[in-house]
């Protein structure tokens, strides 16, 4: 990329798009264009293409899409689904009706198969049955994908996409019904700290293991690609190694300084046993993490602490 180039990041007020914002500015990047969804709702057609017409960027970092943890996912489903496909479909095609010179799309591990050996590879797309409490949230993103590959194959154009593994950091979402499990642990512990309860229920057995990316290592990441990564393939983002959630919750515990007891009700869905992702491409690239899961989750709770 130019360092003058126009460049659209959807989603900059989340906790994707931000850190790309960050990573961008650090890098030298000025001419950057954001839109909150008030003044552009990317679900409406009419709206993104009017925004491109007039504004006419020249790459294009989509992280705009309706996210959430498990029971988010499994509660609305026909939410998940329709907006993220509406969002990508919109950007997406109006990136190729009006030339950008490159496009990142973001989507998420949770698009391999629920039983795809570990760790999972890029080439394991497809090959097996989704998780089904995100089947909605995982087709929409498989979707995206191939829409890059589509338009790549059809258009010419340079479209490209990262599957990101469970990501945490700055301006992570602490809702206490539709948050990913790392930061709504987080929350938990410190309000029963700060309510002096004895003890703090998890869900599951807490034996799923789960990697996990602070999100300004993901927003470097995306810069990275966006400058040096040109292949049809998506291509996985993540640290290579994971922990299970009962040693993630004894971590947040210590670090957030809940002096409780810790029980996980076993009635409760696990989700995905396992997710893994296997990150040798990207790493043969040049890049990898910086941020170490004790380092991160003391900034991210320094941050959740600032709401």
């Amino acid at each position: 990329m130019e360092k003058e180039a126009k460049i659209f990041v959807a989603g900059h007020r989340g906790m994707v798009g931000s850190a790309i914002v960050r990573a961008l500015k650090k890098s030298g990047y000025k001419n950057i264009i954001c839109r909150t969804s008030k003044e552009l709702d990317l679900r409406d057609q009419a709206a993104v293409t009017s925004f491109f017409n007039a504004e006419k960027p020249d790459y294009v970092f989509l992280a705009a899409a309706k996210v959430g943890g498990i029971i988010a996912n499994n509660t609305y489903r026909a939410d998940f689904i329709y907006e993220n496909i509406a969002i990508q479909t919109n950007v997406i095609h109006q990136s190729y009706k009006n030339d950008v010179k490159k496009l990142l799309f973001l989507g998420s591990s949770c698009i391999y198969p629920k039983l795809a050996p570990q760790p999972l590879k890029e080439d394991y797309l497809l090959t097996g049955t989704l998780e089904p409490t995100n089947e909605p949230y995982a087709i929409a993103k498989i979707a995206g994908i191939k829409m890059c590959e589509a338009y790549r194959a059809q258009y010419g154009c340079n479209f490209i996409s990262a599957m990101p593994t469970n990501l945490y950091g700055i301006n992570d979402n602490y809702h206490p019904q539709n948050s990913h499990v790392l930061p709504a642990l987080i929350r938990r512990f410190h309000e029963a700290k700060e309510t002096g309860l004895s003890r703090v229920t998890i869900w599951g057995t807490g034996t799923p293991l789960r990697e996990f990316l602070y999100s300004d290592d993901l927003g470097e990441a995306c810069v990275f690609l966006m400058e040096n990564y040109n292949e049809e393939q998506f291509i996985n983002v993540g640290v290579g190694e994971d922990i299970s959630i009962r040693d993630l919750a004894y971590l947040i515990k210590e670090i957030v300084g809940f002096n409780g007891d810790v029980d996980f009700d076993s009635q409760k869905p696990d989700g995905t046993p396992r997710k893994l992702m296997d990150v040798t491409k990207l790493h043969s690239l040049g890049w990898k993490h910086k941020t170490s899961l004790v380092e991160g989750i003391k900034l991210a709770y320094k941050d959740f602490l600032t709401k």
